[in-house]
């Protein structure tokens, strides 16, 4: 456990390595883009693959049941991360979701919670982390995992290293983890195979890279009520630029103020030509 904490702890440690930022949210550029590209690559030529066989192969009712099973587990996360967050009502309802699917629902093939009216929180170990205070955190792409930040991606990998409920299924054996995660990937890939996120990237991208950071920097600040960090703040006082309110924008201001400490009577040439 130990050395997959540390492991993953070094990917984003190794991240400070990049230089010259083009992004003040993206210090991490070089490192980021090399590592979009070979997720990108993975996603191409094996995870999108095997996903769209999943789905010719699979049944439906069965691909439903098996994303409510892994939706079931990051439940059990949210109902900690909650507790951490000192938010009582939203864990209770997490618990709730839990029994009641583990218990009625098949251990979680089946989502009775959603049909009792329970909302679906999912809050996560990064969500928590800007709860304690850590609000603006830097774009970081994940390997294998995607899009994410500093915090979440340090989130993520505490997650991922501590004890949880997914260890009693493969017993900590490598090869079943491997199956769990693959077929943790698959599945949600699959979700998303016909979708317009699917396709996003291909029609409306120019940079596929930044849009797709500046996408998941939005989303995430939407989130967690943060201030959009992909726009720049508007600090202008606009009326000091264009003058009082009511005047003529289209003249200079100090134009206007001569203009309004002239004399009574006094006229500019172009006044008195008029």
């Amino acid at each position: 456990m130990r050395s997959k904490l540390l492991a993953a702890m070094a990917v984003l440690l190794l991240a400070g390595c990049a230089s010259n930022p083009t992004t003040a949210y993206d210090p991490y550029e070089p490192y980021n883009r090399a590592m979009f590209k070979v997720n990108d690559k993975a996603d191409q030529w094996v995870l999108k693959p095997l996903a769209e066989g999943y789905q010719t192969v699979v049944p439906s009712p069965v691909r439903t049941g098996v994303g409510n099973f892994f939706d079931n587990l990051k439940d059990v996360y949210s109902f900690a991360f909650n507790l951490m967050r000192a938010e009582p009502e939203k864990a209770a309802n997490d618990f709730m979701r839990v029994a009641i699917n583990t218990s009625f629902g098949l251990f979680g093939l089946i989502d009775i919670a959603d049909q009792a009216g329970l909302k679906n929180n999912k809050t996560t170990l990064g969500d928590t982390l800007a709860s304690w205070g850590w609000k603006n955190s830097n774009y970081f792409v994940v390997p294998f995992f995607g899009p994410s930040t500093v915090r979440d991606g340090s989130g993520l990998a505490v997650s991922l290293a501590v004890p949880g409920p997914e260890k009693a299924i493969y017993h900590h054996d490598r090869n079943g983890a491997i199956v769990f995660y693959g077929l943790y990937g698959v599945s949600t890939r699959a979700k998303l195979l016909g979708t317009g996120a699917d396709n996003l990237l291909e029609t409306a991208a120019v940079d596929r890279y930044s849009y797709t950071r500046d996408i998941y920097m939005q989303y995430r600040a939407k989130q967690l009520g943060q201030p959009d960090p992909t726009q720049p703040a508007d600090n202008l006082n606009l009326d000091e630029l264009m003058g009082s309110p009511g005047g003529d924008s289209s003249a200079p201001a100090a134009e206007r103020k001569a203009a309004a400490s002239e004399p009574a009577g006094m006229k500019t040439g172009a006044s008195a030509a008029q």
